[in-house]
């Protein structure tokens, strides 16, 4: 099995590249998704965020108020440390289960959007960042998603640079490019990824990824 981590900024991309590995036949595990599993009306980890923050963060019908909660947390840094503490190891278990239930020459991506903030890198064989310019971002995030400008940019200071997570990177996707170059960038990844999940695993003292920096 070989365990990728995919990251990038938001409006980067990183779900289209997802997408794409997926087709080539990756495992994905969506932290994205799961993070809203985990706190799904009914679970420990929703009443352990409204104990948190208080029930002005649900929705009439008794689930989590994502858009308001949101503004709050991307505006605070100590209020998003707090969400974190909640979600991430609940995230975190389930990511584990699921990765257990592969198969043993699989390719499995995990897509974590703050793989970077949390250092979180040393738990991958190797490190995929999808990276896009902050102008790029910002223009994906008003124009397609539909946030203020105001609120894109609270979001996207809230995540780690481009530059800190290219330096965690052991393969850069470029996605300020069209569909059609992403498409084919992305199927070389995946060639070399499905490679290196057949060959023969031998432990090295940092966890199997490669040495040198991004490709």
């Amino acid at each position: 099995m070989l365990k990728v981590g995919l990251t990038g900024g938001i409006g980067a991309g990183k779900s289209e590249v997802s997408r794409l590995l997926v087709e080539h036949g990756a495992v994905l595990i969506d932290a994205d998704l799961i993070a809203r599993d985990v706190v799904a009306p009914g679970t420990p980890g929703l009443a352990a965020v409204v104990d948190a923050f208080g029930t002005d963060i649900l929705t009439p019908d008794g689930g989590l108020d994502r858009p308001r909660l949101g503004s709050i947390v991307f505006a605070d840094p100590g209020r998003l440390a707090v969400l974190n503490a909640i979600v991430h190891p609940l995230v975190g278990a389930r990511s584990q289960e699921l990765e257990a239930a592969a198969a043993e020459d699989a390719v499995v991506v995990h897509d974590v959007p703050l793989l970077t903030e949390n250092g979180l890198a040393p738990l991958y064989d190797l490190v995929i960042v999808v990276d896009a310019s902050p102008g790029t971002q910002l223009d994906r995030l008003v124009r397609l998603r539909g946030m203020t400008e105001d609120d894109a940019r609270a979001r996207m200071a809230a995540q780690a640079t481009r530059e800190q997570r290219r330096e965690i990177a052991d393969i850069v996707i470029d996605n300020d490019v069209p569909l059609d170059a992403l498409r084919k960038r992305v199927a070389e990844v995946w060639d070399a990824l499905a490679h290196r999940a057949r060959e023969p695993r031998t432990p090295s003292a940092d966890g199997g990824r490669p040495p040198g920096g991004a490709e």
